[in-house]
């Protein structure tokens, strides 16, 4: 058989096989590449005919490299490197724009007071998304994602904002009141834990019942320095307001969560010194 010609491999084909290689999956593949399981199987199919090898070994539910898949895999993902580095620095001022979407507490408690930074680090213009909970999120091949779980996305670029710690708070006039367990709870819908998960964890009554309910951690917060009633925090998000007195711990203890919020970006989007910047600008320390 004639040696295949490298002008005769699609760069399509190419990064099909290094996405599948480097997630393990071809479901992932899809997922990162904005294709279809199909399409990525296809496009590896033709790859393998002409390079008259197999890649990957198919079995019913995963997929695993064969030698001269394995072989191939560095030399390849070294080239796509090196072409998106170049790239990068040749045509990546028409793109320095970043779009961040996120939930509107984050974007007021974690990354405005971090803008300035991020601002001067990039030197890009930065476009703020508010994200919208629906039944099925959307597509947004263009954003910088903040988003709320373990971490387990299948995208090239992810890392945590914080370490989960939560805790009660409430103004410090309101602490004078009473002891917290007794004083009027604020509750909060969504991913985080919640009142029940503190009471299983530290034993404390499940009563007074929160008789304030909001669908957002920034609602919820100035509710909280209203003086209202004592919401359950996440200590990063709160600390501004710990620091300027304007809140108050209820209690030294704090509840973990192996679930937080990250920052997450696709290679397409952000380039590896785009990346840096905004770890070094958004992380915690």
């Amino acid at each position: 058989m004639q040696t295949p010609s490298f002008d005769q491999l699609p760069l399509e084909w190419i990064r099909a096989y290094e996405t599948a290689a480097r997630l393990g999956s071809f479901t992932a593949a899809a997922t990162e590449t904005g294709l279809t399981q199909s399409a990525i199987s296809q496009r590896i199919g033709h790859l393998e005919t002409r390079l008259g090898a197999r890649l990957f070994l198919r079995q019913a539910r995963q997929i695993s490299l064969t030698p001269e898949g394995e072989a191939w895999l560095p030399h390849v993902q070294l080239a796509l490197e090196g072409l998106r580095d170049s790239t990068e620095a040749l045509f990546g001022v028409a793109r320095n724009r970043l779009t961040i979407s996120a939930s509107s507490s984050i974007t007021e408690l974690w990354l405005v007071p971090r803008l300035a930074r991020l601002a001067t680090e990039t030197g890009a213009e930065i476009r703020l998304r508010t994200m919208v909970v629906t039944t099925g999120e959307a597509r947004e091949d263009d954003a910088i994602r903040i988003r709320y779980g373990a971490g387990d996305w299948p995208v090239a670029y992810r890392a945590p904002l914080y370490e989960e710690r939560l805790t009660p708070v409430a103004t410090p006039a309101l602490l004078e009141q009473g002891h917290w367990s007794d004083l009027p709870r604020i509750s909060v819908s969504g991913p985080r834990p919640e009142w029940r998960h503190w009471s299983e964890r530290f034993g404390t009554p499940t009563t007074p019942v929160p008789h304030l309910r909001f669908d957002t951690f920034g609602s919820a917060l100035a509710a909280a320095r209203a003086g209202l009633g004592v919401v359950l925090s996440s200590l990063p998000l709160v600390q501004a307001d710990l620091d300027r007195g304007a809140l108050k711990r209820a209690s030294t203890e704090v509840l973990t969560h192996h679930e937080t919020y990250w920052l997450l970006a696709a290679k397409e989007r952000v380039s590896r010194r785009q990346w840096q910047q905004l770890t070094d600008s958004l992380i915690a320390l």
